[in-house]
């Protein structure tokens, strides 16, 4: 009998399953929406228990699609946002905002409730935050945990386990408490490299309570990602329509899926040393291996095998991506035409632009020409650890026509490739030597945006052959807990390979963008003056 591997990806607003052969190839896919739940004080939260029934939605809809024996299912893996999961006794939700409402127990990687928290924690300079980047996001955990306890106190106090979102999915799957490498490194300050968390940390912030407990609510049992977690419980066998007992796959962050499904494909430009994943969704996220620890300033990690084992992950990105581009589009009067056309404002623009501009898509900047956007719109995650930053359109006139609604389209799609060549210019600042760049996500899956971003990077930019690269990320890992690969370098090389290519304009289009990437760093420094900053030079 065949056998098949199952990846599930929690996103920020949906969750999304899929069946995959030991080959890559995809059988069938399933999708569910996930709500979210928003207050003032950018508070975002969702429920755990929501996200679990979405997630067997998923499951369901991608079997019946694959149409294939369930019995041969051999592994799963799992991905999710970093979100933190608030479980009490028994585990069942506890609050975590002004709702006091127990269902929202999910405060959301966006939430940035913590931003004083986080200022705080960076004023102490520990030497944990040396693996951060130098500075600790509102977005990663200790500064959420942090405004649990000094908000939130009884739910603090009532808390049996604070979870990764990726790791709940796995106790949800398994019952099993082991935490992944890949979340408790890169979002909670555990040192993976010496096999420990660092309690002087904990205390000298505020969480000494953490420590004193053995960090028992937080993980001891730590284990690589793809490495065996458990078996699929009867409970959840029953939620995802399974049979029990298959194997399950420590899990990830859901953009590590897809440098997972991207990095180590078969074919194509550079290698899994040269190539950065660039996993573009509502956010984007940058991740790129090396062989020595190499410290990027506002860039975070180094991360000791939080990826790929024995390798330093590097983790970059831009809190806004797909979101920023959504925002800017849904805004202009002429978005109306493309909800009646009954296409997202996004893919209705890339495909009319991508139509009038082939086989030349770069020509496409010329229609960006006097507009200029810096997509801060959640702060700036990378390179300059910046919370604070906030997004500036220049040039921008009273024109309301599709026309002026494409402009403004192309120029933030390369402000978002400015964004990530600053982060490219910050990584190979310190060493590395980065060629390719690995793209997947919803948000890059048109070739218009594709070539954007190699034109306004200068770089390579590739695509995976899968129409799936972060679900496939995921089965990876369900191939590997199976025990049908010997490692994850082994599953990618066997399941992914490289699909199309973009290379970056050479002539007029390479220095068209050099003149806009100026213009973009300037702008930046304009509105870090306009806060009472000096200029932050990349």
């Amino acid at each position: 009998m065949s056998r098949y591997y199952l990846g599930v990806d929690v996103g920020t607003g949906s969750a999304r399953a899929g069946v995959f052969d030991r080959t890559g190839n995809l059988f069938g896919s399933g999708k569910h929406d996930i709500s979210l739940s928003r207050e003032p004080g950018e508070i975002v939260e969702q429920s755990s228990d929501e996200i679990w029934r979405a997630v067997g939605a998923s499951v369901r809809h991608a079997m019946a699609e694959a149409a294939i024996n369930p019995a041969s299912v051999a592994g799963i893996g799992f991905d999710a946002t970093c979100s933190l999961v608030v479980l009490g006794p028994g585990g069942r939700p506890l609050p975590v905002g002004p709702s006091g409402d127990p269902n929202r127990n999910v405060i959301v990687w966006m939430d940035h409730r913590a931003l004083e928290q986080a200022a705080r924690i960076n004023a102490s300079r520990h030497r944990v935050l040396d693996y951060v980047g130098g500075s600790i996001s509102p977005e990663m955990e200790t500064p959420k945990l942090l405004w649990l306890l000094e908000h939130r106190p009884e739910t603090f106090a009532n808390a049996w386990q604070f979870m990764d979102l990726a790791d709940y999915l796995t106790w949800r799957a398994t019952g099993a408490l082991a935490r992944s490498t890949c979340t408790v490194t890169c979002k909670w300050t555990y040192l993976a490299h010496e096999n420990r968390w660092d309690a002087s940390y904990f205390h000298a912030v505020g969480l000494g309570q953490l420590a004193d407990e053995g960090f028992a609510r937080i993980g001891t049992d730590i284990r690589g990602p793809g490495s065996p977690i458990g078996r699929l419980s009867r409970d959840a066998a029953a939620d995802l329509g399974l049979p029990p007992d298959i194997p399950v796959a420590a899990s990830l962050i859901d953009a590590h899926a897809g440098a997972i499904g991207t990095v180590g494909a078969k074919g194509g430009p550079g290698s899994i040393a040269t190539r950065m994943a660039y996993v573009v969704g509502t956010s984007a996220c940058t991740l790129a291996s090396a062989t020595i620890p190499n410290f990027v300033p506002g860039v975070w990690g180094p991360y000791h095998s939080a990826l790929l084992p024995d390798l330093w992950l590097l983790e970059g990105g831009q809190s806004a991506a797909g979101a920023a581009i959504d925002h800017l589009v849904t805004m202009h009067p002429a978005a109306l035409e493309a909800a009646r056309a009954g296409l997202g404002s996004g893919a209705w623009l890339s495909e009319r632009i991508a139509q009038r501009t082939a086989p030349h898509l770069s020509d496409a900047v010329d229609l960006a020409a006097g507009v200029h956007v810096v997509p801060d719109f959640l702060g700036n995650r990378s390179p300059f650890a910046d919370p604070h930053a906030r997004a500036i359109v220049a040039g921008l006139t009273l024109d309301t026509s599709i026309a002026s609604l494409e402009s403004l389209y192309v120029a933030g799609l390369t402000g978002i490739g400015y964004g990530c060549r600053q982060i490219v210019e910050a990584m190979r600042g310190k060493g590395l030597d980065i060629d390719t760049i690995m793209v997947s996500g919803g948000a890059a899956a048109s070739p218009l945006v594709r070539q954007l971003l190699a034109d306004s990077t200068g770089l390579s930019v590739a695509g995976s052959a899968s129409p799936e690269p972060v679900l496939l990320g995921s089965a990876i890992l369900g191939a590997v807990a199976a025990g049908d690969f010997e490692n994850l370098k082994a599953a990618m090389g066997a399941m992914s390979s490289v699909g199309a290519s973009h290379l970056p304009a050479p002539g007029e289009i390479e220095l068209r963008h050099a003149q806009r990437f100026a213009a973009f760093v300037e702008l930046q420094s304009v509105e870090r003056r306009l806060r009472g900053r000096s200029p932050v030079l990349v």
